[in-house]
């Protein structure tokens, strides 16, 4: 009887259990699809800016008609202020019900690029404590306008190259 009970104790030994991992694969076959089709492959747009050039002092040879022209646009918590290096202060765009008036802000730039086609840079100088969808909105603004021609909405620069940085205190 013993012998019989080592010899079935002996083949138990020798059976080595296989893990069952069909249960495991099949999880990952239905899993790694799933989260492949559902990752967030949400478009990425890369922003090209820059930071504003330093203020040059004004030397006394040198007269504001000699100095290239340098377009600011200022974002505020009551508005959009646009001005430039000769010119001093352009235009104050007051929020109107709480919202900026990109629209308006679009319109300006459309008659300055008018003025100087060649213009390719500006500057967005952001006050602390404005949300970045309305930096992006401005952005959007002072890069591109939409226009009608011949019926059909078209995209037209303005200016392209934006610099970015923070507000003067008013």
């Amino acid at each position: 009887m013993k012998a019989i009970q080592r010899s079935r104790a002996r083949r138990l030994k020798q059976v080595a259990g296989d893990l069952d991992i069909t249960a495991f694969m099949n999880l990952m076959v239905i899993l790694v699809p799933f989260l492949l089709i559902t990752a967030a492959f949400s478009p990425i747009t890369v922003l090209d800016i820059a930071v504003p050039p330093p203020l040059a002092p004004a030397s006394a040879t040198s007269s504001p008609n000699e100095q290239a022209l340098r377009i600011d646009v200022t974002i505020r918590q009551d508005g959009i202020e646009v001005s430039d290096n000769k010119n001093g202060l352009i235009k104050q765009i007051k929020n109107v019900n709480g919202e900026y008036d990109t629209k308006a802000l679009s319109e300006l730039l459309q008659n300055m690029k008018d003025r100087v086609p060649d213009k390719r840079d500006a500057n967005v100088l952001v006050e602390p404590d404005i949300a970045y969808d309305v930096v992006i909105q401005v952005m959007d603004s002072v890069k591109v306008a939409e226009i009608k021609s011949n019926g059909t909405r078209v995209k037209m620069e303005l200016f392209p190259a934006i610099s970015l940085g923070d507000a003067a205190a008013k």
